[in-house]
């Protein structure tokens, strides 16, 4: 036997006319509680690797996580470390806390519930709160979050900049409110890849290759950043208050914001369709960007106040927004060239 770096290495033997052999590492199989007899099930996968697992149970489902919680914790701290445990792909998270838990903590947990793909109350207690995950592994096709996200954002591009123009507050407050289905997306990708990479049978359910799994979670995220950038812009309705706009500015802003849209449009056709000639396209659209902030800049120099701010708010996050289609179109000519490993030829 070699062992190198975690890695046991075992001889392969023959025994009759045509099956070949291996010992297991005795530590693998008494941590497992194994014996002579027991079934093990085998899964090649895509880069020529053979994941072994015993026939019952797996790795996701086996996890279980008590956290002690302090009802004194801030709402936010306390939603980003659900988020977080979310993302890991624990199935049972049973929150306790020193007391009574209290109405504010219960209500951050049963939001959180509400706003995840997956996550349930299954059960509540004085002092805890018990959250399963009772979706299977494979509930919508990653391929698909992707493209429904994509959806919502340029929606979402778009109104935010129609409140901007027509200084509509209840289309600005829709546009903001949107932002959170993005994000229980972008969440879910994050936790469907992070099983993925860690059950190799949950891989196999996705249909994806880890590479893959890589370049859509790098998605996923340029998405949720633009759609962020969209809320920034319904923002402005609010700051702006009774202020006037002026036309000029905006004809420059609405060329921007056009140049924005088709950017994510592009980019994500080219991502979809693996057309690097496309990404390429893309990139030289949100070059040329630059060159043309000058007018927007001098404009915005002319002016004062919320007036001023509102014009430099919204400028910078059409800006940013291209600059992150640019990054989608990187990506889509990194997913063009991907390598599915091909196992050596016996």
């Amino acid at each position: 036997m070699r062992t190198s770096g975690g890695f046991h290495g075992r001889r392969i033997q023959k025994t009759g006319g045509s099956t070949y052999i291996i010992s297991l590492p005795k530590s693998w199989v008494v941590e497992r509680g194994l014996s002579a007899g027991d079934v093990l099930q085998f899964m090649p996968r895509s880069d020529g690797s053979l994941a072994v697992y015993p026939e019952e149970g797996s790795a996701s489902t086996a996890i279980r996580r008590l956290i002690e919680i302090d009802n004194a914790t801030p709402p936010d701290h306390l939603f980003r470390r659900l988020v977080a445990e979310y993302i890991a792909g624990v199935p049972l998270l049973e929150l306790r806390s020193r007391g009574r838990m209290s109405a504010g903590t219960r209500e951050v947990i049963r939001g959180f519930a509400q706003r995840m793909i997956g996550p349930e109350i299954l059960e509540e207690t004085s002092d805890s709160v018990i959250l399963q995950d009772v979706i299977g592994p494979n509930p919508l096709p990653i391929p698909s979050v992707i493209r429904r996200m994509h959806q919502m954002v340029r929606a979402m591009q778009g109104d935010a900049m129609t409140a901007f123009r027509t200084q509509d507050a209840s289309l600005a407050k829709d546009v903001i409110e949107r932002d959170w289905e993005v994000d229980r997306l972008h969440w879910f990708v994050g936790k469907q890849v992070t099983t993925a990479l860690r059950d190799a049978r949950t891989l196999a359910s996705i249909g994806l290759t880890l590479p893959e799994c890589a370049t859509y979670l790098l998605a996923s995220r340029v998405l949720e950043r633009i759609a962020d950038h969209a809320v920034r812009i319904a923002g402005t309705v609010e700051l702006l208050g009774k202020e006037r706009l002026p036309g000029e500015p905006l004809k420059e802003l609405d060329r921007v914001a056009n140049v924005a849209a088709a950017a994510l449009r592009d980019a994500l056709d080219s991502f979809e369709r693996k057309d690097i000639e496309r990404a390429n396209a893309v990139l030289d659209a949100v070059a040329r960007l630059p060159p043309e902030r000058e007018a927007i800049l001098r404009e915005i120099g002319t002016k004062r106040g919320r007036l001023a701010v509102a014009i430099a708010y919204v400028f910078e996050s059409l800006e940013r927004s291209a600059f992150y289609a640019g990054d989608l179109a990187e990506i889509a000519i990194n997913h063009a060239v991907e390598v599915t490993p091909v196992a050596a030829p016996t």
